[in-house]
């Protein structure tokens, strides 16, 4: 039986997302804010280590209401903060990307 054909596990499953999105969207303003500073040429090791948690925590919490393209996206992001990203272009456009894709995938979904 799907969450469509039980109304009882479709409002648990709501009622949950509506308890996790104000962490997701503060997970991902430390994405944002982390590829802000690699655009401005200041990312820290810390802002870096903020983004790489919520990346994976994202990663976690998206898998879990079966938005596995969000799961993908966001692990992505977080090897990619492991890496050294400081002064890549293509880097940044990319993660970018990814984050544009997650907030809007995160607000849509309800």
């Amino acid at each position: 039986m799907s969450s469509a054909e039980d109304p009882a596990l479709t409002q648990a499953l709501s009622s949950l997302w509506a308890r996790f999105l104000p962490q997701m969207r503060e997970r991902m303003a430390k994405i944002e804010a982390a590829n802000q500073a690699i655009a401005e040429g200041r990312l820290s090791e810390d802002l870096r280590a903020e983004a790489n948690a919520a990346a994976h925590k994202l990663a976690g919490v998206l898998g879990t209401f079966g938005l596995t393209k969000g799961t993908v996206l966001a692990r992505e992001a977080e090897v990619m903060y492991a890496g050294d990203i400081d002064t890549d272009k293509h880097a940044l456009e990319h993660l970018e990307g990814i984050a544009r894709q997650l907030r809007e995938m995160i607000e849509a979904h309800r």
